[in-house]
């Protein structure tokens, strides 16, 4: 529990996990259930371009796709581990890139690189344009069977969507740059910290496909938190406050572990509520994983570099990706 700035305690370590393997369950019918309860949100996704996920309802599909039972605990208190945010001071956060190629049917972790988003992107921010360097994701993270299951979901769901291309990424390649950020916000009105999960107000993420999960919340209030999608034709960088309510295509709230969105990036833009605390006096807290996945950057890209697509060679990972056979 943070104590200073963000006083969050770090170096604990869980037991490690193996790296999930999807075909190893290609025999189970409960695999084929999953699959199609996938198959269906796909179809929402596609129609709606969102999709909404209980926790209760994500649970059985992650574990339809391999992931272990003791993992589902772990993931509860992994944000411990995560270190400062280089620019928030109520935000502590861990960052990690993956390859998904489609081609290749696997997931693999990239090497470390700066993370800059710009105005160009529709995200308007004090930090625009900065290259910012996070933690590295901890192990305990990338081989928690159940974060690995949630790459290998929205990797289904997303698969050969239609959506608008963005300038300047590669869309003739069978990769995609999954960028996964775990972070914790903090409110401690004692300290006069005051957590923003979207201090940017309405924007976008410079992604295809944007996948928020909550890992964890204590004492937030019933209010705070609230995930809207606008038309994009509101206004870059406005706050929540003045959003035109005509703009507003849907509303969620993440409550529950593991309740899950996901949404087409460049059809929305999306703005978060503040973090505030149910009881003033004890600190709120919000842990999440969010996964931002889109094509490789070519050259010329508005960030000023492009992707490096090099394996990560101190914490490499590597796992399977089964995808349906297409009909001929």
């Amino acid at each position: 529990m943070p104590s200073t700035k963000i006083d969050i305690p770090n170096g604990h370590s869980m037991p490690k996990t193996h790296n999930l393997n999807v075909h190893e369950h290609r025999y189970d019918a409960n695999f084929y259930d999953t699959m199609a309860t996938i198959m269906s949100l796909r179809q929402t996704y596609i129609k709606d371009r969102f999709i909404f996920v209980k926790g209760e309802d994500m649970i059985p599909i992650l574990k339809g796709l391999g992931a272990r039972d003791a993992d589902f605990e772990r993931l509860k208190s992994i944000t411990d581990q995560t270190r400062p945010d280089p620019t928030l001071e109520y935000r502590a956060a861990s960052f990690g890139r993956y390859c998904i190629d489609f081609e290749a049917r696997d997931i693999r972790r990239l090497e470390p690189q700066p993370y800059t988003l710009t105005v160009e992107e529709d995200w308007k921010r004090h930090d625009s344009a900065v290259r910012r360097t996070f933690a590295e994701t901890p192990a305990d993270m990338q081989e928690n069977t159940v974060v690995q299951a949630l790459m290998i979901f929205k990797a289904l769901v997303f698969q050969n969507v239609p959506i608008t291309p963005r300038d300047r990424l590669d869309y003739s390649s069978q990769s995609w740059v999954c960028m996964m950020f775990n972070g914790r916000i903090v409110t401690d009105i004692s300290k006069g910290i005051f957590g923003e999960p979207a201090l940017e107000g309405v924007h976008s993420d410079g992604s295809d496909h944007t996948m928020s999960v909550l890992l964890r919340c204590e004492n937030m209030r019933p209010d705070s938190a609230v995930t809207f999608l606008h038309d994009n034709e509101e206004t870059t960088g406005v706050p929540v406050s003045k959003v035109e309510p005509a703009l507003i295509k849907a509303r969620v709230q993440h409550r529950h572990f593991l309740d899950t969105l996901l949404f087409v990036d460049h059809d929305y833009k999306h703005s978060v509520t503040s973090l505030h605390p149910l009881c003033p006096s004890s600190i709120a807290l919000r842990d999440v994983l969010v996964a931002f996945t889109r094509r490789p950057k070519m050259e010329g890209h508005i960030s000023g570099y492009s992707d490096s697509m090099a394996l990560h060679t101190e914490s490499p990972m590597q796992i399977p990706l089964w995808l349906p056979e297409p009909v001929t």
